[in-house]
């Protein structure tokens, strides 16, 4: 039986200048993002798009969703491997192709994990266990572009 698991946040346009969408180089694309007891991102656009570059765009939302969701499960299916893991950090990034006509879609994300596991635990199940995650992160399973790997794990 699958679960449901609803959620929710409020989206605050806060880029009015004082004329609204008269134009589009009238209003600011800044909003808030918030939820009850987290806190709040200041989001705006890409500055590619008019948006502030001081502010998260939603296109580093998105590659920044993929690498967090990846990394949670591999720790998760790290530790039922056995493989323990002692440091993990990545830096993704992510490739968006516009079209004439405004529109565009992302055409790939590539994360580059880089694994510290320690000198008991096995590096091949390390390595192995990234393509796994695909296979569970709620994320990656929902995007429609290809996601790659460039995994280094280091031994200590």
């Amino acid at each position: 039986m699958s679960k449901q698991h609803a959620y929710a946040l409020d989206l605050h346009w806060t880029g009015n200048r004082g004329n609204g969408t008269t134009s589009p180089r009238a209003y600011s694309r800044d909003h808030d993002v918030s939820i009850d007891g987290v806190g709040t991102i200041q989001g705006s656009s890409d500055p590619s798009f008019r948006g502030d570059p001081t502010r998260w765009n939603p296109e580093q939302l998105l590659v920044a969703s993929v690498a967090q969701c990846h990394m949670l499960w591999y720790l998760g299916l790290a530790a039922s491997a056995g493989v323990v893991v002692t440091a993990y950090e990545d830096h993704p990034s992510g490739t968006m192709s516009e079209e004439a006509d405004g529109s565009g879609q992302f055409t790939e994300i590539t994360l580059r994990p880089r694994v510290t596991i320690s000198g008991e635990s096995h590096t091949t199940m390390a390595r192995t266990i990234h393509d796994r995650v695909g296979d569970f992160c709620f994320i990656a399973r929902s995007i429609n572009f290809p996601l790659h790997h460039e995994v280094e794990i280091i031994v200590i």
